[in-house]
C-alpha cells in the first residue's frame, strides 16, 4: 500500500489506483498532483473505451469513436491530447505481442497483473487504429468553448431569439475589440439629458468622487468580464439582495433615514455620550480631560465626527482610558455606542455604493449587448450561456444530442480545476437529466448517463482571471460520487519532481495548513531519485536615500532639487531593488551554467515587469535570454526594433526611432552613451547621424 494513492478515502496500491482510473465503465473524479500522469490516465481511458467498444453492443450498435468526448481548456492542450492518442494507436499497431500485453497491464486491463490475457486482446489493441480509420469518425477532443459553440450552431431559432442573439453571427474568440467600443456608448447614455432618475450621471460622479476613477473603472470592467454571472444573478434578484440596507442589517436602526439618526433622534443616547464626556472631563489626567472637553463641545455643536474622534482613534478603535477612571463604564458604553453607529454607517455606505454600481453595470451590459447585436457578434460568454440554456432544459438537452448526432457514451474532462461555475452548471444540468443521475428523462426512456471522468488539481488553478473557480472541483466530485455512483481517487505521488523540490513543497504547504488555515493538502511523494536542490539567495538591502536626490512618489519629492532628465537618471527605489535582485540572480545563474545550455534554464516571476531587468542582466553576462511573448508579431520588441531601423533609414531626423535602434540589441548602446549623444547634439546642433 502507498499513502500517496487513495480510493474513496482508503489507501490502495498504485496498480489498483490506475486500474480504477482507466476503467471506462466507472465514473471517476481524480484529484492528482503535478507529474501524477493526469493526461496519461485520460488518454488511457479513451484507449480502453475504444478497446471495450470493439465487443460491446448497444441499441445503436458498437461504440463509435465520436461517442467519446474529451474536453480540455486550450486548443494547444486539445491538439497535444489528440496527438498523444493517435501516437499511441500507431505504436500499438506496430508493437509485438509482449509489448501489447505490457500496455494492457499498465492500463489495468489485466487484474491481477500476472493474469494471462485472452489471445484476442493484444490483437484487438493492435487493430484499434485501423478500426477508427475504417469508421470514418474520430474521437471528439475539444475545448469547452469549441464544444459549446457547436451546440450553439445547432440551436433552434427560438432559443436564439429568447437569448436575443442574432441568427447569423460572427463568433468573437477575443472580445477585447467589443469591450473597447462599448465605453463611448456607455458614457453617451450617462450624459444624455433624458437619463432615467435617479440620474445615472449622478451615480457615476458620486462613485468617482468617493472611490476614484481608477477603482470605478475597475469595478465596471469586472462587471463586464463577469456579465453572464451578473445577468443570471440579477434575474433572480441576487444583486439587489447581496447588500442589505443598514435598517435590515441592524434591526434597531429600522425606520431611520440615516445611521446618525440613531443618536440625533434619541435624547437618551445623546445623554449617554454627554455623561461620558463629563466623566472624562473630571479626570485628573490632562489628556483624558481634554478629550472630555472635546467630546462635550462636539455634542453641543452637533458635530458627530468630532464626537467620534474624541472617543476613537484614527483607525476607529476605542481610545485607551485608565480603568481607574471614575465613570469608566460610561465611557466604555459610549465607545460601544459610537462603534455601533459606525458599523451601520459602513453598511449604509456599502449599500449606496452597491446600488449605484448595480445601476451603472446594468446600463453598461445593456449597451454591450446592443453593440453586439448591431455588429452581429456573439462572444464566448454568450456561447456558455447558450450551452446552459440548451443543456439545462429537460427537452432541449435530448434534442441537442440528436441534432449533433453525438449521444455521448464517455465524457472526459482534463484540468478540471480551471472550469468556471457556468461551464460546470451546464454540464451538471445535462448529466442530471439522465435516469439514475437526477431522475430526469432528457436522455430518453431507459437512457443511462455517460461514464464521466474528471481529473485535475485545485492547487494548480491558474485561470481565475477567466472566471475559473477551484471550488467547482469539490462540487463536481460530490456529484460524481452521489449522483453518478462514481469513485473518488486522489494521488499525491509525482513521477518527475526531485526530492528536494517535493520536500520544499511539503514544508511550505504544511506551514500554510498550520498558520493560514489551508485545508486539503496531503504530503507529496516522488518516484524521482534525483536529490535536487532548492536555494535561496540573500535578500537585497534597500539602498539608503541619497541626499538631494528626488525619490519619485515620496512626500518630499516636490521639495527635492531639480533633476536634469538628460544627465541624471531617475531612480525609483522599487526599480533599483528589482535591478539589484535581477543582477544577483543573473550572476548565480551564470555560475550554474557549467555543462548546461541557457535553453535548459527557466526563470519564473510573479509579474512580467520583473523579467525585463532579468533579461537585461543576463544579456550583459553574454547569456542568451528571451521572454516568451504573448503579443501579436507586430507588437514584439524585436519586430518594433526592426521597424524603428527602417524608419531611421527613411527618416534620419526621427530621433526617437534612432534612440530605440541604438538601445536595441542591434547596437546595445548603454543609457550613458545615449545621454552623451543627446548632449553633444544639443550643443552642436548637428543631426544624430552626423555625430
Amino acid at each position: 500500500m502507498n499513502a500517496a494513492f487513495e480510493h474513496n478515502g482508503q489507501r490502495v496500491s498504485a496498480e489498483a489506483f490506475y486500474a480504477i482510473a482507466c476503467d471506462p465503465r466507472r465514473s471517476v473524479a481524480v484529484e492528482a498532483c503535478a507529474g501524477a500522469g493526469k493526461t496519461w490516465m485520460l488518454v488511457s481511458r479513451i484507449v480502453r473505451a475504444l478497446l471495450d467498444g470493439v465487443n460491446l453492443q448497444s441499441g445503436q450498435g458498437r461504440l463509435q469513436p465520436h461517442e467519446i468526448l474529451a474536453i480540455t481548456f486550450t486548443k494547444k492542450a486539445a491538439n497535444e491530447m489528440r496527438e498523444r492518442l493517435y501516437k499511441w494507436l500507431t505504436e500499438f499497431a506496430q508493437a509485438d505481442r509482449d509489448t501489447l500485453i505490457k500496455e494492457l497491464r499498465d492500463r489495468g486491463v489485466l487484474v491481477p497483473a500476472d493474469a494471462q490475457p485472452p489471445s484476442r486482446l493484444p490483437h484487438q489493441l493492435s487493430e484499434l487504429y485501423q478500426s477508427i480509420l475504417a469508421s470514418g469518425r474520430q474521437v471528439q477532443v475539444r475545448t469547452f468553448h469549441g464544444w459549446f459553440a457547436a451546440l450553439l450552431r445547432g440551436a433552434p431559432l427560438a432559443v436564439l431569439q429568447r437569448m436575443e442573439l442574432p441568427a447569423s453571427y460572427e463568433l468573437l474568440e477575443d472580445d477585447a475589440p467589443a469591450k473597447a467600443l462599448v465605453w463611448r456608448r456607455f458614457y453617451a447614455v450617462l450624459a444624455a439629458p433624458d437619463a432615467p432618475a435617479p440620474s445615472l450621471k449622478t451615480d457615476f460622479e458620486a462613485v468617482v468622487f468617493e472611490y476614484g476613477r481608477s477603482q470605478t473603472d475597475k469595478a465596471l470592467q469586472t462587471a463586464l468580464d463577469k456579465r453572464t454571472e451578473f445577468a443570471l444573478a440579477d434575474a433572480h434578484g441576487v444583486i439587489d439582495r447581496s447588500v442589505q440596507p443598514f435598517g435590515v442589517q441592524y434591526p434597531e436602526f429600522a425606520g431611520l433615514q440615516t445611521p446618525d439618526d440613531y443618536l440625533l433622534a434619541q435624547s437618551q443616547r445623546r445623554q449617554w455620550l454627554m455623561d461620558a464626556a463629563r466623566a472624562l472631563g473630571r479626570a485628573s489626567a490632562k489628556t483624558f480631560a481634554a478629550k472630555g472637553l472635546e467630546l462635550e463641545t462636539a455634542l453641543l455643536s452637533g458635530d458627530l465626527s468630532a464626537a467620534f474622534s474624541a472617543l476613537l482613534t484614527k483607525e476607529s478603535a476605542p481610545r485607551k482610558f485608565s480603568d481607574k477612571l471614575v465613570g469608566i463604564e460610561l465611557v466604555r458604553e459610549a465607545q460601544a455606542l459610537v462603534l455601533h453607529v459606525l458599523a451601520a454607517r459602513a453598511q449604509h455606505a456599502a449599500w449606496i455604493y452597491q446600488q449605484r454600481m448595480a445601476r451603472l453595470a446594468r446600463v453598461l451590459l445593456k449597451e454591450f449587448a446592443a453593440l453586439k447585436r448591431e455588429r452581429g457578434w456573439v462572444d464566448m460568454n454568450d456561447v456558455e450561456r447558450a450551452a446552459l440554456v440548451m443543456l439545462g432544459d429537460p427537452v432541449l438537452s435530448g434534442w441537442v444530442q440528436e441534432r449533433l448526432d453525438a449521444r455521448i457514451k464517455h465524457l472526459l474532462i482534463d484540468e478540471f480545476q480551471d472550469t468556471n461555475p457556468l461551464q460546470w452548471q451546464a454540464l451538471r444540468c445535462w448529466l442530471s437529466g439522465y435516469a439514475g443521475a437526477g431522475g430526469g428523462a432528457s436522455g430518453g426512456v431507459g437512457a443511462t448517463a455517460p461514464s464521466v471522468f474528471i481529473v485535475g488539481d485545485p492547487k494548480q488553478s491558474i485561470y481565475r482571471f477567466r472566471r475559473a473557480e477551484p471550488q467547482v472541483f469539490r462540487a463536481a466530485k460530490d456529484f460524481v460520487r452521489d449522483a453518478l455512483g462514481g469513485d473518488l481517487l486522489s494521488c499525491d505521488h509525482t513521477r518527475r519532481n526531485a526530492i528536494g523540490l517535493i520536500s520544499t513543497v511539503n514544508m511550505a504547504m504544511g506551514e500554510a495548513s498550520e498558520t493560514d488555515g489551508y485545508t486539503g493538502f496531503r504530503a507529496h511523494t516522488t518516484s524521482s531519485s534525483e536529490l535536487g536542490a532548492v536555494c535561496k539567495l540573500p535578500p537585497i538591502v534597500r539602498p539608503a536615500r541619497q541626499v538631494g536626490v528626488a525619490v519619485i512618489g515620496s512626500d518630499d519629492s516636490a521639495a527635492a532639487e531639480w533633476r536634469d532628465s538628460l544627465g541624471t537618471p531617475r531612480e525609483v527605489p522599487e526599480d533599483t531593488l528589482r535591478t539589484l535582485e535581477a543582477r544577483q540572480a543573473a550572476r548565480w545563474i551564470a555560475q550554474q551554467l557549467a555543462g548546461l545550455q541557457p535553453s535548459e534554464v527557466i526563470v519564473l516571476s510573479r509579474k512580467r515587469s520583473a523579467l525585463l531587468p532579468m533579461q537585461d542582466e543576463l544579456r550583459k553576462l553574454h547569456i542568451e535570454a528571451q521572454i516568451g511573448e504573448k503579443t501579436d508579431l507586430i507588437d514584439c520588441c524585436e519586430v518594433q526594433d526592426v521597424v524603428a531601423l527602417l524608419d531611421v533609414l527613411l527618416s534620419p531626423q526621427h530621433d526617437l526611432s534612432l534612440a530605440r535602434v541604438l538601445k536595441s540589441p542591434l547596437f546595445s548602446l548603454m543609457d550613458g552613451a545615449l545621454v552623451q549623444l543627446a548632449l553633444a547634439q544639443r550643443e552642436s546642433n548637428v543631426p544624430w547621424f552626423d555625430l
